[in-house]
């Protein structure tokens, strides 16, 4: 995975509103930190961090020049985002040097197509390996074609690129090949989805009604302390 190369600004504002007046100013809170050095606080522009995440994944390696000097390379260690705006909230980057080991979790791809009516549980999406830092694979591929239901692919069965070295057990499960339900085997649990469905507006039906009682006593101790 090449480099990316991303100015950053020395970051002098901590706490939840420093934060915030970061991200309004279009930047992302970020920490440097690794190899005993004391954590370097900064400040990533949002857009070209978030283009080089979708393009690179979550291993992207940044090439990090602050404005005070500062050159040095990292790798995202852990990324906050806000679940419903979809943004960067904070990174943690962990400083690296050209030809160290760095073990990271990469996600995993299955490739090809199994056999006829079965379907594919993924039990794992990243595996856990060891990698030269400026060479982690942005995935790594396990192949499922023609494979029959009660098949596993296991840790032990994805390809690793060169100078890649599995650290997570060989014999983890990765993803399970499973028969796909027939149509008969559909319709018996048909009613059991349906009865599910119908208790479920029962009970929000049931809480809906006890609502207005509730808003109701507490109008009522409201007028009281007036």
């Amino acid at each position: 995975m090449s480099e990316v190369k991303i100015s950053a600004e020395p970051r002098t504002e901590f706490g939840k509103g420093g934060a915030r007046r970061t991200r309004r100013a279009g930047k992302v809170p970020a920490v440097l930190y690794g190899h005993g050095e004391k954590p370097k606080h900064i400040a990533l522009p949002s857009r070209e961090f978030a283009a080089a995440i979708r393009k690179g994944g979550a291993n992207q390696l940044f090439a990090i020049e602050v404005s005070d000097g500062t050159q040095v390379l990292a790798l995202p260690k852990a990324i906050q985002r806000d679940p419903i705006k979809d943004t960067f909230e904070h990174v943690d980057l962990l400083l690296v040097r050209r030809g160290e080991k760095v073990t990271v979790e990469v996600p995993i791809q299955l490739t090809g197509d199994a056999a006829r009516d079965t379907l594919i549980v993924h039990d794992h999406d990243t595996l856990t390996v060891t990698a030269d830092a400026t060479k982690v694979p942005d995935h790594l591929e396990a192949s499922i074609e023609g494979m029959q239901a009660g098949t596993q692919v296991t840790a032990g069965d994805v390809e690793l690129p060169a100078g890649v070295e599995l650290v997570a057990d060989a014999e983890q499960t990765v993803a399970s090949v499973t028969a796909a339900p027939t149509a008969e085997q559909l319709e018996a649990t048909l009613p059991e989805v349906e009865e599910a469905a119908e208790e479920a507006e029962a009970e929000v039906g049931e809480e809906t009604a006890e609502a207005p009682a509730a808003e109701g006593e507490e109008s009522a101790e409201a007028k009281a302390e007036a």
